[in-house]
């Protein structure tokens, strides 16, 4: 199958014998076009003299986990303790909890038989949650290493750079080592012209969070940076560390920010059409809300595209329904026909599906489960 040339994204081929035995919807990743992108990243690290630590929350798969690992990866980042009790069960456990964490209840007993068993990186930023990773680990806490969340623009967590000595200060005092200090370039999302500011905002804002870090006594060995957008052009000067993630199986965003080739997306959608409005030139997928997620952006239109419809958008989801609107002069689908959509994000179209069906050469070649799916806490 070709693209035509009002698309965006250039979408791996799925043959019509894939089509026919797909159960939609499905989340369907090509092999190939996977492994080129883990093996890209990790050269360009390489290439860099920067440790690589992919962020596994895209995947959450312990598969595509060890070909990252195998590629070259120093370990793995992940978002939650949940995410890293089933990695560390599969026995990768070099792991980053990336978020401020401040473990009380549950979540104290498991992140001490987490830390038993693994060896761990935990985030935080503020000293509350400095107390509390202390109180969750009991005496033994050597075992652990602490990185300081910055905020280098993104206003989501994270504090500001000068404000990261007084809180390696308070681990230290609590007998928790602190390996340095990481950030995220969250604003790099903002517009297709805002990753290379993000990135220069990720070194200007570790370089200072490093000083002040430096200046309570601790020399910071993990100065990490993380975003997709940005991992290339902020693995420099002083970093250490990138922790990109979407990149192993891209989007519609990354392909926008100009973070990854049209012709690397190596994940789609599968979605059958199950109903045609042919007097309101209207169609409706198997795909809705439930699967593709609901987030938009203000430079991709709608919520996924079909390229191989000429480059049709899906202008409105409800929890199963796509809804396609079709431009004038372009033809209907036929009910019953399988059609491939390029999310906005995959990162929640992964932890939408229990397993992802693996394609080569446009035909079904193997399954993958997404086995951290659900472990959000």
């Amino acid at each position: 199958m070709s693209t035509v040339s009002h698309a965006t994204v250039d979408v791996p081929p799925l043959s019509q014998a894939a089509r026919f035995t797909i159960d939609t919807p499905a989340l369907v990743v090509d092999l190939d076009r996977t492994v080129a992108s883990i093996d890209r990243m990790a050269g360009a690290m390489r290439d860099r003299g920067v440790a690589l630590r992919p962020h596994a929350k895209t995947h959450k798969s312990i598969e595509v986990g060890r070909r990252q690992l195998a590629a070259g990866a120093s370990g793995l980042t992940l978002g939650t303790i949940g995410e890293a009790e089933v990695f560390v069960d599969a026995g990768l456990d070099d792991l980053f909890i990336a978020y401020p964490l401040v473990p009380s209840g549950p979540k104290a007993g498991r992140l001490r038989s987490l830390a038993a068993r693994a060896r761990l990186r935990l985030g935080v930023d503020s000293e509350a949650g400095v107390r509390a990773i202390a109180d969750a680990l009991g005496p033994d806490r050597r075992h652990v290493g602490l990185l300081i969340e910055i905020d280098c623009g993104a206003r989501r967590s994270g504090v500001a750079p000068a404000r990261a000595g007084a809180i390696a200060a308070a681990a230290t005092e609590l007998g928790l080592p602190v390996l340095g200090v990481f950030t995220f370039g969250g604003h790099s999302y903002d517009s297709p012209d805002a990753p290379s500011a993000a990135a220069d905002d990720e070194v200007r804002s570790l370089t200072e969070a490093a000083a002040s870090v430096r200046a309570a006594g601790v020399e910071p060995s993990v100065i990490s940076a993380g975003s997709t957008p940005t991992a290339l052009a902020s693995a420099r000067g002083p970093v250490t560390e990138e922790r990109p993630g979407a990149y192993v199986f891209g989007d519609r965003q990354q392909v926008a920010l100009h973070a990854l080739a049209r012709d690397a997306v190596a994940a789609v959608v599968a979605a059958r059409v199950t109903s045609v409005n042919e007097a309101d030139r209207r169609f409706v997928v198997d795909a809705g809300g439930k699967m593709l997620g609901k987030d938009v952006s203000p430079y991709v239109a709608g919520h996924g595209e079909i390229p191989e419809l000429d480059g049709a958008v899906i202008a409105r989801v409800s929890d199963y329904h796509g809804v396609v609107d079709v431009v004038p002069g372009a033809s209907l689908p036929e009910i019953g026909q399988v059609v491939q959509v390029v999310p906005n994000h995959i990162c929640p179209v992964v932890n939408n599906v229990d397993s992802f069906l693996v394609a080569r050469g446009g035909d079904i070649v193997d399954t993958w489960t997404v086995d951290a799916r659900g472990r959000n806490g």
